[in-house]
């Protein structure tokens, strides 16, 4: 059924208190991620026995208002040095003015049920999510989006947009600047998202096949050593293999794939735990389709390994070295992201180890949180089990021919 919203109330939400007025400077990692807003929704069952202030809007907007307070850049807005929202040669600035963050009270007819297994369709987001009016420059939406939609079943989904984007994948610097040209006429392929579960039954299968108890190989010393795969590095192998099965690649065609990285742990010293910026890098590695389809799944977890193992201070310092020396438009542009996603390539982001259940506001915890929109082909997600038994849910964005193999692929473990 079509699933819709009626827009209730639309205010703006301050902070409680004074906050500083100023500009913060923003580092090239976020000047990567800062042009959109991430969707993301939390939907919440009806709690038998509630008291009549349920998600009670009122109760929402004094909370958002005390916590713009010590996260008060949120009720700022964007700007550029010059002033000039149109001119690109102006660094992009968060301009500290407690302006607010928009807060959207809505109802719909429709239940949870009606929602399946939550895809994230456009039609989902566009019930669930606020409306961003990106035409009269940067200066004039929201950092922070949020929208309360009570459903007939008495449930809540509380959907938000946030921007800058601190889990958007940042890409190193040897990346091309533009998708295969094989493959730019399939940018417009008619594409579809599906969601894909796995019991840890299946899990634990999958990755026993990774690694016979009679494999081993030679670390760099020349030493034999049995090698075991972490289970996101099998379980991203195999959706990396059943990806170019299905997208019936030719064996010589080259293929990336791309998984982001928190830098936090990774940055030498490391960052004060209130750094409130993007450093979320990518790891990033490249292998013939061919060698994936025929070779033991251990070859691509092999890959993505090397790729994460890669990702040590040095490195990312180097991709920090490399952004430096970009034009100033490059570093916010979209050549960082989005058409590399695409077909021959694959990226997959992992949000397993994240607290994405523990968003309790005081009516219990959520049944579902994901992601609103999936807008670029070849691009997956990683999430799971609300009921913390070690299942998982995979959502992932392909083009309509493809997907229809894939589904059959990815359950042959």
């Amino acid at each position: 059924m079509a699933v819709n919203a009626s827009i209730r109330e639309s205010t703006m939400v301050r902070p409680a208190t004074e906050t500083p007025r100023q500009s913060l400077w923003m580092s090239n990692l976020d000047l990567m991620s800062v042009n959109n807003h991430t969707p993301s929704v939390y939907i919440y069952k009806p709690k038998v026995g509630a008291d009549n202030n349920f998600f009670d809007p009122l109760v929402l907007k004094n909370a958002l208002s005390k916590a713009l307070v010590p996260f008060y850049p949120l009720a700022g807005r964007l700007k550029r040095s010059n002033n000039n929202d149109h001119d690109e040669n102006g660094r992009i600035e968060i301009n500290c003015n407690a302006d607010g963050a928009l807060f959207v009270v809505a109802d719909s007819n429709s239940c949870i049920d009606d929602f399946g297994d939550f895809l994230p369709t456009p039609e989902f987001g566009r019930t669930l999510i606020p409306a961003v009016d990106y035409s009269a420059g940067i200066s004039s939406f929201p950092l922070l989006l949020v929208q309360v939609t009570y459903l007939k079943c008495g449930g809540v989904a509380l959907g938000h947009y946030f921007v800058p984007e601190i889990h958007l994948s940042l890409y190193k610097h040897h990346i091309e600047h533009q998708p295969p040209k094989d493959y730019e006429n399939e940018i417009r392929a008619a594409t579809t998202v599906s969601v894909f579960k796995f019991t840890k039954e299946q899990l634990n299968l999958l990755k026993a096949k990774s690694t016979p108890t009679n494999y081993k190989e030679e670390d760099d010393d020349k030493n034999t050593v049995l090698i075991k795969y972490t289970s996101f590095e099998v379980f991203a192998a195999h959706l990396w293999k059943c990806a170019c099965r299905a997208r019936q690649l030719a064996d010589d065609q080259e293929t990336k794939f791309y998984t982001a990285v928190n830098g936090r742990t990774r940055l030498q010293p490391p960052l004060p735990p209130g750094y409130f910026g993007n450093v979320i890098f990518v790891a990033t590695t490249t292998a013939l389709a061919g060698d994936l389809i025929s070779r033991p799944i251990r070859y691509a977890a092999s890959c993505i390994r090397n790729a994460l193992e890669r990702m040590d201070d040095e490195y990312l310092r180097s991709t920090l070295d490399y952004l430096e020396l970009q034009p100033l438009r490059d570093r916010t542009s979209a050549f960082a992201r989005g058409a590399h996603y695409r077909s021959p390539n694959l990226a997959i982001t992992s949000w397993v180890t994240l607290p994405l259940y523990d968003a309790d506001f005081g009516w219990g915890r959520p049944a579902f949180m994901g992601r609103a929109g999936i807008p670029n082909e070849g691009k997956a997600y990683i999430s799971s089990s609300p009921s913390n038994d070690g299942s998982i849910s995979m959502v992932i964005h392909l083009q309509s021919q493809h997907m229809k193999l894939f589904s059959k692929l990815v359950y042959d473990i």
